[in-house]
């Protein structure tokens, strides 16, 4: 508990540099762009890559910065690109997932097992269980009526994200932008 205390309370620190905030207003635009390229298949499920940004944020500056872009994310692409009701909940689950990804990856050096951890923790936990919840506020349906195909496009996704945040990654970290942590280990 005192790690993940001190992850947080460094993760706050970041926040006072000038470069933290510029990196992390870059990565909010990166989502943003990227959410400009979410495909919406039904009303339940959409396949989108702005989490790459979220995971990048949280890992370079840990689970407080991770958590407000992340959160900020979220309203942005509504503002920008609105692809259905505004619904608060997906902005707290935006805010979560940062900040797991910041908890499993920050100051840690990158491995596929921990980018599996960090994608794993937040399928299970944000996509499927809580958005599966906000989606049943939201439409009415049951969650176990929702609950079958957003688990078969988990399991085809979460591989998908797995190799392409790895590769981006292992890019970032050649040209030295992670200092510190986010180090990618030798496999």
């Amino acid at each position: 508990m005192r790690k993940i205390k001190s992850l947080f309370t460094d993760s706050f620190h970041e926040l006072r540099s000038l470069k933290t905030l510029a990196m992390s207003a870059m990565l909010l635009a990166i989502a943003v762009v990227l959410g400009f390229y979410t495909l919406q298949l039904t009303d339940y499920i959409k396949i989108g890559f702005a989490y790459i940004a979220n995971e990048l944020a949280g890992m370079m500056f840990g689970p407080a910065v991770g958590g407000v872009v992340g959160g900020l994310a979220d309203l942005v692409k509504y503002l920008v690109k609105p692809t259905g009701p505004f619904f608060p909940g997906f902005t707290i689950s935006g805010l979560l997932g940062g900040i797991i990804y910041g908890i499993v990856l920050y100051k840690k050096p990158l491995s596929m097992k921990r980018i599996i951890a960090a994608n794993g923790l937040v399928t299970v936990l944000i996509n499927l269980l809580l958005n599966t919840y906000w989606l049943t506020l939201l439409y009415g349906n049951t969650f176990v009526a929702l609950l079958p195909a957003r688990v078969v496009k988990q399991i085809i996704m979460l591989p998908i994200e797995v190799v392409l945040f790895y590769a981006v990654a292992k890019v970032l970290s050649r040209a030295h932008l992670f200092a510190g942590g986010g180090r990618v280990a030798k496999q």
